[in-house]
């Protein structure tokens, strides 16, 4: 054995590390939930009879996309239709996924600040509830959720 090593009994391994703070970690399924939660308060400022798409599924699908880096309406559709079976799980999808108009046209018509209040609701969520953590990297702000998903947004600090 090379000198100026020592083994450690499995005892004192244990007592040497720094002690964790317990932090339960949210399922993805409670995410999901959470976020259809969140945003199911925001006002439907379409006509009855205009209404093929649920609310909650358009906006869930956008956020959902633009945190995957979606840039526009098309993308937004594109990655609504290639993760469709996994998110018939948690949203109703009577018609399908909604197409790049019917996501423009919805969010014209969205107040903003209504979408950005819900969004800050669900964020806060997942830093106090879920064990996520908000860390502010240059000009954006980053949560970190274990195990789960990243979300950036602008960091109003700055």
């Amino acid at each position: 054995m090379s000198e100026g090593f020592e083994t450690k009994s499995a005892q004192a391994k244990e007592s040497s590390r720094p002690e964790r703070k317990s932090t339960e970690i949210a399922s993805i399924r409670a995410i999901q939930q959470s976020l259809v939660e969140h945003f199911s308060d925001i006002k439907d400022p379409r006509v009855e009879r205009t209404k093929k798409h649920q609310l909650t599924d358009i906006l869930v699908i956008a956020i959902l996309a633009v945190i995957a880096g979606a840039q526009g309406w098309e993308d937004i559709e594109n990655y609504g239709i290639s993760k469709q079976t996994w998110l018939e799980e948690f949203l109703a999808l009577p018609h399908g996924i909604p197409s790049d108009d019917t996501f423009r046209r919805v969010f014209e018509f969205i107040e903003p600040e209504a979408l950005n209040r819900c969004f800050l609701r669900w964020v806060e969520t997942l830093v106090t509830n879920m064990g996520g953590e908000i860390i502010p990297i240059g000009d954006l702000q980053v949560i970190k959720c274990p195990a789960v998903l990243n979300i950036f947004w602008p960091n109003p600090s700055i």
